[in-house]
């Protein structure tokens, strides 16, 4: 029972954490956005439903601040901005801050609500004076008048003076992000390049309300603004991060019903078994009147009291689970502020699914003891009947059947976003099809796994036919490993296939030598394509800079490029068209993309930027595969033309003939090393540097599902410690005809690593399956190579006959302390 209770608590306390993590996040954010928002905020227009924000999104001039600052009620009103891919540097030259959050720039102004505050210092003034904000100041050592380097968006890195230490928000933090404040003229300078604004920051007095100013100033400046209150674009500015949230909960409640439903085989094994050590108890009570209903709620009646015992007990947990989670963001830079927040639906969710699980898990057996004929009190050695394996079979059979069906359908369909939904449903249905085999398959599996035990002599014999005794509790118990394998393989596949798919991207769309990017910045200075084109052995610099736009209406992604020689820096076959179209001022577009805007080479698209400039293209080529482009490219010139961001997004850098990429990677470096943040990689490190992103990312899964692993191995615990103390007399029996304590300890030993051994063949298999026809559903996304991770899969069945060993030492310890005269007279 306190095994049982164990698996519980370990579910429900991350069904907890996650929900506690998650509301403790949001309310931080939450906070950040109310706090730095202004009374009212005016913003441009958007050009289009989910324009890219940025240094080329729409601007507002300076004279509607003028326009704001004239209306009725408006006490203060201000021009703002928020650039992001400012960086500070400290005093080693590395950039100040972690990669996730991010580094802005923008315009100081103090006002009466405003939550900017001086803790040190003044104001800047001109242009070379800089505010940085308190965690910048604590993490980089600054302090008023050291001297220190920006790395800009828009161009050269700058030096400048601290002149001030600001305050944001009253924890001390925006979540871990750096903000460099500028006066006016050098805010505008440095981060847009131009005279405008990003928004307009308005305030007012006691006399009026956020919702009666933001009225008053839409009716003063018309239709063409988004006119905010302090509440409303608080949420306008938390929505992305509302979806990531949402998307981590899923995700992180995803693995906690993994867990659950690994521990509610454990639950109904523990309380089969129990029911089954207390067949007489059960008759007695029915001999003497109990009903059948009394003696089920009485099992349930048990199993509820372990459920609320472990759901609470997992509350606790949880909070736990959320501080680490908090920790490990806090780590990696994401500040979080305030204490774990516990809403009453985290209590209600966590309380209801603990026990609920449990009740679910319990009733079969519950139902099998009010079964028990009276007459059994009567007999001893009576077993408590169940189903028979046929039903379970054709049930089990029909399921995978279906699954398998689902699973093939999924792979060789064309339509991804169905293709993965069809093998995600068709997994689903195969391993709830295979738990329902498990009894059937688990026979002939287990006499195959355990030959080379059964011809190590008696002993090896005892522990095969041990395992073959109950079909169903062995299969049972190894289930829960067997899902867990599962998952692990799948995902092991499908990394390892993503892996072998960017190894062969490169190889087929990359010709450069050197590609660079920054991975959290985005968009970096044009000098650095002018600093590098600059390196000796560098023949060309092709700079790539990218963002949504709309294409005849539909939104899209859409690059801009140096149209000269991007040819050879990326490969891309030309199906139609000239590839020197970008030369001509025209526009390329991939196979998907043209079929999808019914157009081809020849036809004219409208082409409409987050500045909210448009112009009309021909269509020059259509590529049939390009890696390394979005669905439509543009040139450079027509991009800037049209107000797109000044910024680079990536660099290829082409070596001329005879130089060495071992001499010019250096030199590449040392032109860049003002810029921290920026990636250099020659070809074979981009490769690793992908791999290594996704296999983070697999460790992270496997580090969550090690939860369901856990609790599989103590269901093979309390299935063997129950099953020595129900065949108690049995083994005093074995041990009066001979069996000594190291061969009984065997015994159990070997009988618990064919049970682990069995849930991770069957669960590798299937996790082959799984990950097999996933990679074929997304085969269209850029996953096109299959591969199988042969040494991982050969680690997980060498750890799975550890973990057997593991899991019997107490069993088998416990076995062979038995006093053989009792054993032989237990009841």
């Amino acid at each position: 029972l306190a095994l049982s209770a164990v698996a519980v608590i370990l579910g429900t306390a991350f069904v907890a954490g996650s929900f506690m993590f998650t509301d403790t996040l949001r309310a931080t954010f939450d906070d950040i956005f109310t706090e730095t928002s202004a009374d009212v905020t005016v913003s441009p227009k958007e050009a289009f439903d989910g324009a890219d924000s940025g240094a080329g999104a729409r601007t507002l001039p300076p004279s509607l601040v003028e326009q704001v600052r004239a209306v009725p009620g408006v006490s203060e009103a201000y021009g703002d901005l928020w650039v992001e891919g400012v960086r500070m540097l400290d005093a080693e030259g590395e950039a100040i801050g972690s990669a996730g959050p991010p580094g802005a720039g923008v315009i100081w102004y103090t006002a009466e609500g405003s939550s900017a505050k001086l803790v040190e210092g003044r104001a800047p003034q001109g242009a070379g004076e800089v505010v940085v904000d308190e965690y910048a100041a604590d993490k980089g050592d600054l302090k008023v008048g050291d001297r220190i380097g920006l790395v800009l968006p828009q161009g050269p890195q700058r030096e400048m003076t601290v002149v001030g230490v600001a305050s944001y928000s009253s924890n001390g933090s925006l979540g871990g992000a750096t903000v460099a404040a500028f006066d006016d003229a050098t805010a505008k300078e440095l981060l847009l390049g131009k005279d405008a604004y990003s928004a307009v920051a308005v305030y007012h007095g006691d006399d009026v309300s956020d919702e009666q100013l933001r009225d008053r100033v839409a009716d003063a400046i018309g239709s063409d603004y988004v006119v905010r209150t302090r509440e409303e674009q608080a949420e306008e500015t938390a929505s992305g991060i509302e979806e990531a949230l949402g998307f981590l909960n899923y995700l992180l409640l995803a693995f906690a019903g993994v867990a659950l439903f690994v521990g509610s085989f454990i639950i109904f094994n523990t309380f089969s078994m129990i029911v089954a050590q207390r067949t007489r108890e059960l008759a007695m009570l029915r001999a003497i009147g109990a009903s059948r209903g009394q003696v089920t709620r009485s099992v349930l009646l048990e199993a509820a009291v372990v459920g609320l015992v472990g759901s609470v007990l997992g509350l606790a947990v949880g909070a736990g689970i959320a501080s680490l989670l908090a920790a490990l963001f806090g780590a990696i830079g994401l500040e979080i502020g305030g204490g774990l927040v516990l809403a009453p639906r985290t209590v209600v969710t966590a309380i209801v699914l603990g026990v609920v699980v449990t009740l679910v898990a319990s009733l079969v057996p519950a139902r099998r003891a009010a079964r028990v004929a009276p007459v059994a009190a009567l007999r001893d050695g009576v077993a408590i009947g169940s189903t028979s394996l046929r039903v379970r079979s054709i049930i089990g059979g029909l399921l995978t059947v279906a699954g398998v069906l689902a699973l093939v359908s999924g792979a060789l369909s064309d339509d991804a976003g169905n293709a993965a939904s069809l093998v995600g449903l068709g997994a689903l249905v195969t391993l709830v099809g295979m738990i329902a085999l498990a009894p059937v398959v688990s026979g002939p599996l287990l006499r195959v796994l355990g030959a080379p035990a059964a011809r190590r002599g008696a002993v090896g014999r005892l522990s095969v036919e041990n395992t073959r005794r109950n079909p169903r509790r062995t299969a049972a118990t190894a289930s829960a490993l067997m899902i867990g394998l599962t998952l692990v393989t799948s995902f092991g596949v499908l990394a390892s296939s993503a892996n072998a798919s960017i190894d062969r991207l490169v190889d087929r769309g990359l010709r450069a030598d050197f590609i660079a990017y920054q991975s959290t910045d985005g968009a970096f200075s044009p000098e650095v394509a002018a600093a590098m084109g600059q390196v000796e052995g560098v023949e060309r610099v092709v700079r790539e800079r990218y963002s949504n736009a709309q294409i005849d209406g539909e939104t899209s992604f859409v690059s801009a490029l140096d149209p000269e020689a991007f040819t050879e820096s990326l490969r891309a076959t030309v199906l139609s068209g000239s590839a020197d179209a970008l030369s001509r001022g025209e526009v390329i577009a991939t196979q998907p993309a043209a079929e999808k805007a019914s157009v081809g080479v020849g036809d004219s698209v409208e082409l409409l930027l987050p500045s909210g400039r448009s112009t009309t293209l021909r269509v020059g080529a259509v590529l049939e595969d390009a890696e390394f482009l979005s669905q439509w490219s543009i040139p450079i010139a027509t991009w800037e033309q049209l107000g797109g961001t000044g910024s680079d997004s990536f660099l290829y850098v082409t070596l001329a003939s005879g130089a060495s990429v071992d001499e010019v990677g250096p030199r590449l470096e040392a032109a860049t090393a003002a810029y921290p943040n920026l990636n250099v990689f020659d070809r074979e490190e981009f490769k690793d540097e992908n791999r290594e992103q996704i296999n983070l990312l697999l460790y992270m899964i496997y580090a969550l599902l090690a939860l369901a692993l856990v609790i599989a191995v103590l269901g093979i615990v309390n299935t063997l410690a129950l099953s020595v103390t129900e065949r108690t007399r049995e083994i005093g029996l074995l041990r009066a005809v001979g069996m000594s304590r190291r061969q009984l300890r065997r015994m159990v030993r070997t009988e618990s690593v064919i049970i682990a051994v069995l849930g991770s063949v069957l669960g590798i298999v299937l996790g082959l399956a799984f990950g097999t026809s996933l990679q074929q559903a997304l085969a269209d996304d850029g996953i096109t190579q299959l591969a199988v991770p042969v040494v991982s899969l050969l680690v997980f069945l060498v750890a799975a006959a550890g973990v057997g060993v593991l899991a019997a030492l107490w069993p088998a310890r416990r076995a062979a302390r038995m006093d053989v005269l009792q054993a032989v007279t237990a009841e």
